[in-house]
C-alpha cells in the first residue's frame, strides 16, 4: 500500500527527515532551503530539451520526452541517494511551483512506502515567504554591534562569543566576504543575494529573542550582497561594543588572515592603483614602493593608518549608536581573543 503524500506551506527543515529539491542544478544553485538536497527530475540540458520540445515539436512530444527522462533520473536517485534510507522516512519535496516535477517524485517515493510532503507552491511560495520573512524577522532582535579597527579580530571575537555560548550573526562568513575592498575569500565565490537572504533567514529564525545577538560592524554592502534593509536600519541603532588594539598587532593579524594576497597579488595591485584619486600621488606611491619591495608589514600599517582607520572612523561617526563598553586589547593572540569574548559576554545589558 502506498503512503499518503501530504501537502503542506511548512518549509522548515527540522520538521522532515530531508528536503529534496527535486528543479534543475542551475536552479538550485540560485537559491534553495538551507540544508535541502538537489534530487533533479531533469538535468540542466533535459530541462532545455523538454522546452525546446514543447516549443518546436509539441506539447505532447515533450511531455512523453519528460516523463521519460523523470523516470530514469528518479530510479536513478533511488538506487543512490535515496538507497539506505529506513521504511519510516519523511521528506518534504519541492519543485519550482508544486507542479509535476514535485508530485512525480514524491508518488514513486510514496509507492515505496514513505510518507512524503509536498511544499505547496514549490520554491515560488518559499521564495514570497522569504522576502515576507525579511521585513519581519529582525523585529525583536536585541543586537549588540562589535565594533572596531580594521584587523582588530572582531570576526575571531564572534567566532570565540559562540565557543562560550553567546548568540552571533556571522554576516561575513554567509556572505563568503571579510566585507572589505580586500575581502574576497580565494578559492570561494559568494553566493547569490537571494540564497545569501535564505542563509539570513534560516540563522536569524533559530536565536532566542531573550537573549542578544552579536554581530560585527559592517556597512550595507559586504562585497557583492546587500543587507535586508531592516536589518541594516536595526544595525545603525543598536549599541555597540568598541574594540581597540595597537596598530602593529592589527598589522600581523591581518598578515596571518590575508595571506593568500601575498600569492596572487593582482587585488592588492587594483587597490593601489584604484586609491590614486582618493590619497594623491605620495601616500600611493609609499604603498607602491612597499609592494615592490615586499614590506608586507609596513604597508599594512601604512594601508591601516592612511586608508582603512579613517574609513572606519568616518563610517562609525555617522550613526548615532550607544556605546556600551570599550574593550582594550594587547594584541590579536587568540588568548587576547578569547577574554575579549569573556569581557564582552560579561557586561551585563541594559
Amino acid at each position: 500500500m502506498s503512503a499518503p503524500i501530504i501537502t503542506t506551506q511548512n518549509w522548515q527543515p527540522e520538521s522532515y527527515d530531508l528536503v529534496i529539491d527535486v528543479r534543475a542544478p542551475v536552479e538550485f544553485a540560485q537559491d534553495h532551503i538551507v540544508g535541502a538536497v538537489n534530487m533533479p527530475v531533469l538535468s540542466d540540458t533535459e530541462r532545455e530539451e523538454v522546452g525546446t520540445l514543447y516549443k518546436q515539436v509539441s506539447p505532447f512530444a515533450a511531455r512523453k520526452r519528460g516523463a521519460a527522462l523523470v523516470s530514469q533520473n528518479i530510479a536513478q536517485h533511488l538506487q543512490t541517494a535515496l538507497q539506505d534510507y529506513p521504511t519510516d522516512f519523511s521528506p518534504l519535496i519541492h519543485c519550482w511551483r508544486g507542479g509535476q516535477r514535485s508530485r512525480a517524485f514524491a508518488h514513486i517515493l510514496s509507492e515505496v512506502g514513505w510518507r512524503c510532503h509536498l511544499l505547496e507552491g514549490g520554491y515560488k511560495a518559499y521564495r514570497r515567504n522569504i522576502l515576507d520573512r525579511l521585513d519581519t524577522d529582525f523585529v525583536g532582535l536585541s543586537l549588540i554591534i562589535i565594533a572596531g579597527r580594521t584587523g582588530s579580530a572582531k570576526t575571531d571575537i564572534l567566532g570565540e562569543i559562540a565557543k562560550k555560548g553567546g548568540q552571533i550573526l556571522d554576516l561575513e562568513g554567509l556572505a563568503h566576504h571579510r566585507g572589505s575592498l580586500l575581502g574576497r575569500w580565494p578559492d570561494s565565490p559568494q553566493p547569490t543575494q537571494r540564497f545569501f537572504e535564505s542563509s539570513l533567514i534560516d540563522k536569524v529564525r533559530q536565536f532566542n529573542l531573550s537573549k542578544p545577538v552579536y554581530v560585527e560592524s559592517e556597512s550595507s554592502r559586504i562585497g557583492n550582497l546587500q543587507l535586508p534593509s531592516c536589518l541594516w536600519k536595526l544595525m545603525t541603532n543598536s549599541p555597540m561594543i568598541t574594540i581597540e588594539a595597537p596598530i602593529a598587532a592589527r598589522a600581523q593579524y591581518l598578515l596571518a588572515g590575508y595571506h593568500h594576497l601575498l600569492t596572487d597579488k593582482s587585488d592588492m595591485v587594483k587597490l593601489i592603483k584604484g586609491m590614486r584619486h582618493r590619497h594623491g600621488a605620495a601616500i600611493t606611491q609609499n604603498w607602491q614602493d612597499l609592494f615592490d619591495a615586499e614590506d608586507w608589514l609596513e604597508l599594512a600599517k601604512s594601508l591601516l593608518a592612511d586608508h582603512y582607520d579613517p574609513a572606519y572612523d568616518s563610517s562609525v561617526g555617522r550613526h548615532e549608536r550607544e556605546q556600551r563598553a570599550t574593550l582594550i586589547q594587547k594584541d590579536c593572540a587568540p588568548q587576547s581573543i578569547a577574554q575579549t569574548a569573556d569581557a564582552v559576554l560579561a557586561l551585563k545589558p541594559r
